[in-house]
């Protein structure tokens, strides 16, 4: 009996499968902000199969085409380009070292607590912290349901950014964030800049990503979840920071700076 409970629920899990990958092809994406409020009438039928209920669905219906986040996108390479110094330059490396030490000391209890629970250490934290926002200073004024369904809707990127979509508004749904909640261009939130899809998946506790306790917490969970072992070097763990940012530069920046931080 057991047995064909188990082939019936996996049966029914293939078609709800399917059924939301014939729903979401069915929600064509676009180039401009012309055709987005017809996609959204049709993305809400995907966001339903997926489970997304009321309040999600409402944030859905509000959000607006957001053109800032469509010129930052375009733009996004441009950020990544030249050599791991001419990144750490721009992006301020040594203010980051600077600070992400001070901050190791004046919060020695959290990430002593993070790193006997999560296996990673300070550094790559308030390595990963500081070249996100700035250690908070900057998480972002755009509406992160407008901007994340604006790169769902988009035809750049649509497959990765959709998911992300149904997340942020499933969170809405939880009360982690609200139709009117902001955070960084591409949908970001909180202090090291959760996508709503990693936030829903890696998030701890409230999954309040502007919580820094909650965010860090959350950020050596996802490091853990992709293949962080605890005592190994920087080098060792390249794969887990990869699986924050895929860029190289940043990898190696991010190395840099936490080995850095770690040190002093």
């Amino acid at each position: 009996m057991a047995f064909f409970a188990k082939r019936l629920i996996a049966a029914a899990g293939a078609l709800a499968f399917c059924l939301l990958a014939w729903v979401a092809q069915a929600a064509s994406c676009g180039k401009s902000a012309a055709g987005f409020e017809q996609w959204k009438v049709e993305f809400a039928e995907t966001a339903r199969v997926a489970g997304v209920k009321g309040k999600g669905l409402a944030a859905l219906a509000s959000a607006k085409y957001a053109v800032r986040t469509i010129q930052a996108d375009r733009s996004v390479n441009k950020a990544f380009s030249g050599s791991v110094d001419d990144f750490m330059r721009r992006r301020g490396g040594s203010a980051i070292i600077s600070k992400g030490r001070s901050l190791k000391s004046s919060n020695g209890a959290l990430f002593d607590n993070i790193e006997h629970n999560y296996g990673v250490p300070a550094g790559v934290l308030l390595a990963i912290w500081g070249m996100e926002t700035g250690f908070g200073a900057s998480m972002g004024n755009q509406n992160t349901v407008s901007a994340i369904v604006t790169l769902a809707y988009d035809c750049r990127r649509p497959q990765f950014f959709a998911p992300h979509a149904i997340a942020a508004l499933k969170l809405v749904d939880g009360g982690a964030l609200s139709a009117g909640s902001v955070g960084a261009m591409h949908g970001e939130i909180g202090h090291t800049g959760f996508l709503p899809g990693n936030v829903l998946k890696y998030g701890v506790g409230s999954r309040n990503m502007r919580d820094k306790s909650t965010a860090m917490m959350s950020t050596a969970n996802f490091l853990r979840a992709h293949g962080w072992r605890a005592g190994g070097g920087y080098q060792d763990n390249m794969g887990a920071i990869a699986g924050w940012n895929s860029a190289s530069v940043y990898q190696q920046a991010i190395a840099r700076i936490g080995e850095a931080i770690d040190g002093g």
